[in-house]
């Protein structure tokens, strides 16, 4: 469970594993996904969301924060929530981000970066080609082992090394993970208690906004 917390300058992606959450965020938007759903919040110049399970059972998944190019970091809020028959899938893959194998993800990121979804079976070996351009690349295992470059992984993350090389996967059992590639991103990062921006004014921007929606939120008793 996420009670309501603010973002500003980054957006956060959460691909729901399993479970069933219940959402809402300060855009307006609020409702229920499944698993296998995905969660796109563009905080921008400031919003607030919450999670929560329905029910008794626990969900699992994924969040990653995406730090914003400056022309989107103070911009307004938005937020997509796609199920699970919206989000396009090529063989073991589906594209979360980005695009891959003549497919796009209908989430409206920026440009620059992709997210692939994959699961493989015991034995299976898939290969992942970064676009031109993505020099920065990561994976995480959820479940099962991965051999890739040289490397067996098993519940971890493994970053790359710069490349626009392809990475071959081989999975060791019945495998699910992620792996992510983007174009390097130019700007120092200023952090904030709950920003990500790329200089102090933006961040300072992105703070009065959260400060303002969260006084709003206490008076109607909606955040702590």
């Amino acid at each position: 469970m996420f009670p309501m917390h603010p973002h500003s300058g980054i957006a956060t992606l959460t691909v729901l594993l399993s479970g069933n959450m219940r959402y809402e965020d300060t855009t307006g938007a609020s409702g229920e996904l499944a698993a296998g759903s995905l969660e796109w919040l563009q905080a921008g110049n400031g919003v607030w969301h919450d999670a929560s399970p329905v029910g008794t059972e626990r969900f699992h998944g994924y969040q990653v924060w995406v730090a914003l190019p400056p022309a989107l970091e103070n911009a307004e809020p938005r937020s997509q929530y796609l199920p699970p028959a919206e989000v396009p899938r090529s063989g073991a893959a589906r594209v979360v981000l980005g695009n891959h194998d003549g497919l796009a993800s209908p989430v409206a990121a920026p440009e620059g970066l992709s997210l692939l979804h994959v699961h493989l079976s015991s034995g299976q070996r898939w290969r992942y080609t970064p676009p031109t351009g993505h020099l920065v690349a990561w994976a995480h295992v959820n479940r099962g082992s991965l051999s890739v470059a040289g490397t067996r992984l098993r519940n971890e993350l493994a970053v790359f090394n710069e490349s626009n090389a392809p990475l071959d996967f081989a999975a060791e059992g019945e495998t699910d993970f992620i792996v992510a590639s983007a174009v390097k991103h130019p700007h120092d990062l200023v952090l904030g208690h709950y920003s990500v921006h790329t200089r102090a004014s933006a961040l300072e921007r992105g703070e009065a906004e959260i400060a303002r929606i969260g006084q709003t939120l206490r008076t109607s008793r909606r955040a702590p």
